[in-house]
């Protein structure tokens, strides 16, 4: 455990070196600034709406930014911790840093965990903490708040999570720019095969329902965003709840109490696996 913290504590130091998570910072605040901008501006001119339907408009255009800021806190995050891992072994191995780093007493399960911790702490708590000032900034600049707010976050931590040790586990098998390529196209996959449920749910197609929930398994952290939206407008009642379950990019689904520890579970296979073939390569 502590060879893998010193690996964790190096990897956040270099990181500083490069500038990486302060470009983050001045990103993000860029990030936040134009969704302060774009709350005012929403809630200035939904208030002027008249649906006559029983919508609640407020409700109907905080839901929607809120959630359209959850996709974009998880896709910052993704490529924050594509970025920070991608290169972890394989592109570490070929500039010659790796073989250096992995002796005794420092296994190399130790240095995959310390990459771990380092890179996964670093992108949950990004995500986590952006997904939470949009919320503080949706309450006070458009006087609506979510339901369940700690269980969407958990959620969205969780899925970068997953992220993560998936780009750990393509670092063993790939470059760092073929690793990045793979995990992001994942990612995009995933999003979009949610967004298949649900016009597989509309239409309704058996096919395209099927294809959403064997990648929902098999790639969980696109579960864990839908689920996130649902715990987001799961107080939402009327036709109101019903458009916002839709979703801005991709609609809320819940996958039942199995996700969280199903998940938790896949992140350490997929780790186990990680290890058990960063042991079998030559350095």
């Amino acid at each position: 455990m502590s060879g893998s913290l010193i690996v964790a504590g190096y990897t956040l130091r270099e990181a500083l070196r490069r500038r990486v998570l302060t470009v983050v910072v001045v990103l993000t605040a860029l990030f936040g600034a134009l969704y302060a901008f774009a709350c005012t501006e929403l809630f200035h001119h939904v208030s002027g709406f008249n649906f006559n339907r029983g919508i609640d408009e407020r409700t109907l255009g905080g839901s929607t930014i809120l959630g359209l800021s959850m996709f974009g806190a998880l896709f910052l995050g993704t490529v924050l911790a594509v970025f920070l891992t991608a290169s972890a072994v394989r592109g570490d191995g070929e500039r010659g840093l790796l073989a250096p780093v992995v002796v005794r007493p420092l296994s190399r399960g130790s240095y995959l965990g310390g990459r771990l911790l380092a890179a996964a702490s670093v992108a949950a708590a990004y995500v986590v903490i952006t997904y939470l000032l949009a919320v503080l900034c949706t309450g006070v600049i458009g006087h609506w708040w979510p339901s369940a707010i700690a269980g969407s976050a958990l959620r969205l931590g969780l899925a970068a999570v997953v992220v993560t040790a998936l780009t750990l586990l393509g670092s063993v098998f790939f470059t760092a720019t073929a690793n990045g390529i793979v995990v992001l196209m994942l990612y995009g996959f995933g999003i979009l095969a949610g967004l298949l449920g649900e016009i597989g749910d509309v239409l309704p197609s058996a096919t395209l329902q099927k294809i959403a929930n064997i990648a929902s398994w098999a790639l969980p952290f696109e579960a864990l965003y839908r689920d996130a939206l649902r715990l987001l407008v799961g107080g939402v009642p009327g036709i109101a709840g019903a458009i916002v379950r839709l979703g801005p990019l991709g609609g809320s689904h819940g996958a039942g109490p199995l996700l969280i520890p199903w998940t938790i579970g896949y992140i350490v296979v997929v780790v186990l696996v990680a290890c058990w073939a960063f042991a079998r390569r030559d350095l």
